[in-house]
């Protein structure tokens, strides 16, 4: 994958994702929110809803994308001896970590689904723990995330750059699928999936930037030789 080469691009997104949240803590787009989940909640036969549902965990990092990460991990690290095959999944679990989840403890947002009093809005004083970390979606924030992951251990085992197509199916279609299904189902509000999608970009773009087969290393043994994230660094520790 090519490493992004500017940043004007995160700016841009960081700036709309504060946006966002300074709008809903002033209490903007919440009728937005009510009338998209309104409508999701109210047209949910039993096929369109099952088949959201299980789409859906396309999304759910501890259950699905992080497992998948790890066992990608795990068979780049034993393909190629390197203590760097873990970096990408080390990093991003302390950004989704240090990031969206402080960030929905602070919002203190309901779901759409939450039976309780004002679901909507910013900073709910009826819900608590589990039912108010609904800002940003953490769907879309670890989708974005651990695709990106998933990417660039893709690409060290394929040993060459994914193919357009390849990076199409494994970082935007899933993203879209779960941006959709998310608020399809009143997982989340409409807002909650486009704060997470801002978020997510910018986290994953910055995992792309890390150097992975460059971060400086003690010798261990062999296991600190590059594991292959950008194909040519691998070439080049050959010659």
């Amino acid at each position: 994958m090519p490493k992004p080469k500017t940043w004007w691009l995160d700016v841009v997104l960081v700036t709309a994702f504060v946006a966002l949240t300074v709008a809903l803590l002033n209490g903007h787009l919440l009728r937005l929110d009510e009338r998209v989940a309104d409508w999701s909640l109210s047209h949910q036969p039993w096929l369109p809803y099952w088949t959201a549902r299980v789409f859906n965990y396309l999304g759910q990092g501890g259950q699905v994308l992080m497992p998948v990460s790890l066992i990608l991990t795990g068979l780049l690290a034993w393909r190629t001896r390197s203590v760097r095959a873990v970096f990408p999944f080390a990093a991003g679990f302390l950004l989704t970590y240090l990031t969206i989840g402080p960030l929905k403890i602070w919002a203190g947002r309901a779901a759409p689904r939450f039976e309780g009093p004002n679901p909507v809005i910013m900073h709910n004083p009826d819900a608590t723990g589990v039912y108010a970390m609904s800002y940003p979606s953490g769907h879309l924030g670890n989708s974005l995330v651990w695709y990106a992951v998933i990417a660039l251990l893709a690409v060290a085992l394929l040993h060459r750059p994914l193919s357009r197509l390849e990076t199409y199916g494994i970082r935007v279609l899933p993203v879209v699928i779960v941006f959709v299904t998310t608020v399809y189902t009143g997982f989340h509000w409409l807002t909650d999936s486009i704060a997470g999608a801002l978020l997510g970009v910018v986290l994953a773009r910055l995992i792309e930037r890390i150097p992975f087969d460059r971060v400086p290393l003690p010798r261990l043994g062999g296991w600190e030789r590059p594991a292959g994230f950008r194909p040519s660094d691998r070439l080049a520790s050959r010659v």
